[in-house]
Parts: structure tokens; C-alpha cells; sequence
């Protein structure tokens, strides 16, 4: 399987926001990556339910929700009415993990979980085989442009132990500090996707800089 590329819309620019979509449409990105952040569970606020809303009218692709909100139980279902294809919650902010992952997949939704850089791959061990995605943070959440935390190599590579072990059939997705120091080396480790946002929207050829990602011409 080739791994699947999903620029973070947290890094695009909102005074142009359906521009940045369109790019984000014609490209060879896979996924559209969008982060919703509370200040509570994370130090900032990004977006809600009308920006959200707004980006899947444009929108041509797979609509991958990252929720880094406290109690996420309460918006699951109002996060499917407004696009989300998948829905990631936190580990950290679940005090039901296994509720909650059902919630999701009752609303038609795939679910995953993610986990904070401090938060060992062992915790997912009883829940493993009933998620879609595992999201390894790769720097700590709630800001973009941070620097890539080594240490997610090995959480990788006890992540896709785990996977096979226990017969799931999630996907590893790295989110933070994706660049093209470090994408080549991700893949090859065991990720099956790569997050980007500053990295992507930042460059001087998003385009190109999303084609090279997907075919790691580094």
C-alpha cells in the first residue's frame, strides 16, 4: 500500500482558505488532515463546527478529524454531520476509550486514537484490533511548526509490532514535524501516514512539495 498523505489544514492560510482547498483537491494528497483544538486538553483554539462545515463544500477527498478536545463524546455525532470521514480522539482525553471508539463507528465513522509523545504504545494492547488508525504524536499538541521528537521511531516500530501481533488492520499515522528529513525514514519504519502542514503550505510549490512527500524523491 502507498502511504497516504494528509496536509494539515491548520497550516493553510484562512484569509484563503478555499484556495489552499483546491490546492489540497488537485494535488496527490490523499486525505485532508483538520485539527480541532479546545484550549482546554491542548494550550490553543483552532477551529469548530462552521469552519469544518465549510472546508468538506470544497472539499474532494478524505476528511481526517483530530480531535485534541477534552470529553470528545459529546460532539462525535456532530462531527459526522459535518464531514468528518474519520475521527481521532486522544487516549488522554477518554476516560471510556472503548465506549467512545464504538460511538464513532456507530455514526458511520472510522476510529482512531491518538497518542501523546509521553504515552506508551502498550495502552492500546486491549483496544488495538478495534481501531482504524493509531495516531503517534510527534511533537507535543496544540501548536504547529515544532520540531520532530526522535523517540518516534521506536513508538513506530512497537505500534506496527502490536498491529501484527494482534491481527488489527490499523494504520500508522504520524502527525508533527513531517519534513523531508524525516518522511523516507517514517515509511520505512512502519508509518502508512504522513501529516504535514508547514512543511506543505509554507513551501514554495505546495504541489510539488505534497509529490514529493508521496514519492519521497529526496
Amino acid at each position: 500500500m502507498s502511504h497516504i498523505i494528509a496536509p494539515s489544514i491548520l497550516a493553510a492560510d484562512f484569509a484563503n482558505l478555499q484556495r489552499d482547498i483546491e490546492m489540497v483537491n488537485q494535488s496527490e494528497a490523499d486525505w485532508f488532515h483538520i485539527d480541532v483544538m479546545d484550549g482546554v486538553f491542548v494550550p490553543n483554539i483552532s477551529y469548530g463546527m462552521p469552519v469544518i462545515s465549510a472546508i468538506k463544500k470544497h472539499a474532494t477527498k478524505t476528511m481526517d478529524v483530530h480531535l485534541m478536545i477534552v470529553d470528545p463524546d459529546r460532539f462525535i455525532s456532530d462531527f459526522k454531520k459535518v464531514g468528518a470521514d474519520i475521527l481521532t480522539v486522544h487516549y488522554e482525553a477518554c476516560k471510556h476509550l472503548h465506549r467512545t471508539v464504538q460511538a464513532i463507528k456507530q455514526e458511520g465513522m472510522q476510529a482512531g486514537v491518538s497518542l501523546n509523545p509521553h504515552t506508551p504504545v502498550a495502552v492500546l494492547e486491549d483496544i488495538i484490533k478495534d481501531l482504524d488508525l493509531v495516531l503517534i504524536m510527534s511533537v507535543n499538541p496544540g501548536f504547529g511548526g515544532q520540531s520532530f521528537i526522535e523517540n518516534t521511531y521506536k513508538k513506530i516500530g512497537q505500534l506496527k509490532e502490536l498491529i501484527e501481533k494482534s491481527g488489527s488492520n490499523a494504520i500508522i499515522e504520524i502527525d508533527g514535524g513531517v519534513n523531508d528529513k524525516n518522511a523516507e525514514k517514517l515509511v520505512a519504519t512502519g508509518a502508512n501516514a504522513l501529516v504535514a502542514g508547514s512543511f506543505v503550505f509554507r513551501s514554495q510549490d505546495p504541489k510539488q512539495t505534497i509529490h514529493d512527500l508521496k514519492y519521497l524523491k529526496y
